[in-house]
């Protein structure tokens, strides 16, 4: 484990977060991931600590995800989705937050549909907030556990090549993967129709391409994004079935890349489009891995941002 310290009151997005830092997470997550193997899958880390999962959007992976690991360290919890919160009242975002702070709770564990939601709001409330996904911006936990699970099964992820292939202009989880990989020495190629990658996205310091085969040979890993129709104002692609003969991922294409190529996805997976269910049901396919590893990266989380938040407690009295 490393020496140096975690600082920051919040989890924002990975843009802003030091390569120490992220290895801070990584191998603190580390640490917990033998928790879930234990006959008594808890420990008293966040024990009289309060979290709130505050999701204006629809979640299954993550907030189960981020409750479990609350349940799995001792803290109380508290969950509110926004078809239940007082804001389809009118109440503001940042009124609901001082309600909530107001009952001493410690950290907010936040999804919302606007980009930047959690940054607007983190620097107006003590209780740490944890970024669970804004928008179109970063998905930073999910990234995270994407990063563990590439160190855990190449271990390593210097030198690593990683490529998303589909909707990047939508995705959240690309941004923050690209913003993490590139620190940790990962070189970084994204792929997808063309009106599906964002102007300029060599300047983050990755390769862009439409060609597939282009992108999948020599690879080492793979993570595949799905098509957020739910977030396109507009069509970006003709169909799904061209979509699907020039980007889908099936066992004749997954030949160019590494013989040891491991394939990831955040969920949820769209089988028969953006991949085969013979490569997602296949030896390669480490998806299930991912999601069992997100537990141990979130728990590290709430136990480093909680560590923060006890600091600052000593300091105040």
């Amino acid at each position: 484990m490393s020496e140096f310290k975690w600082a920051r009151k919040d989890l924002l997005g990975l843009r802003d977060l030091s390569k120490q830092e992220i290895e801070l997470i990584l191998d603190t997550a580390k640490s917990f991931q033998e928790v879930s193997d234990r006959s008594v899958k808890k420990v008293p880390a966040l024990r009289g600590k309060t979290v709130t999962n505050l999701f204006f959007e629809p979640s299954t992976r993550t907030r189960v995800s981020f409750e479990l690991a609350e349940k799995r360290l001792s803290a109380d919890t508290i969950h509110i989705a926004s078809s239940t919160s007082s804001m389809v009242k009118g109440e503001t975002l940042k009124d609901s937050l001082r309600n909530i702070e107001a009952l001493k709770v410690n950290i907010v564990v936040m999804r919302h549909p606007s980009s930047g939601a959690p940054h607007r709001m983190a620097p107006h409330f003590q209780a740490s907030i944890i970024n669970a996904g804004d928008g179109i911006n970063e998905h930073p936990t999910q990234a995270l556990l994407d990063m563990f699970t590439v160190r855990e099964k190449k271990g390593k992820i210097d030198g690593m090549k990683v490529t998303f292939i589909g909707d990047i202009l939508h995705s959240r989880v690309a941004r923050s993967n690209i913003w993490g990989l590139t620190k940790m020495g990962a070189q970084v190629t994204v792929c997808g129709p063309k009106t599906l990658l964002p102007p300029s996205i060599e300047k983050l310091g990755v390769r862009a391409t439409t060609d597939l085969r282009e992108a999948v040979k020599d690879a080492d890993v793979i993570n595949l994004l799905r098509i957020q129709l739910e977030r396109q104002k507009e069509s970006y692609f003709p169909s799904i079935r061209e979509y699907v003969t020039a980007y889908q991922i099936n066992q004749e294409v997954l030949k160019l890349a590494k013989p040891d190529v491991v394939i990831m996805h955040p969920g949820p997976v769209n089988r028969g489009i953006e991949i085969t269910s013979e490569v997602l049901d296949g030896p390669f396919s480490v998806i299930l891995d991912q999601v069992t590893n997100g537990l141990a990266v979130r728990m590290a989380v709430l136990y480093l941002l909680a560590g923060t938040s006890q600091r600052e407690e000593k300091v105040a009295e």
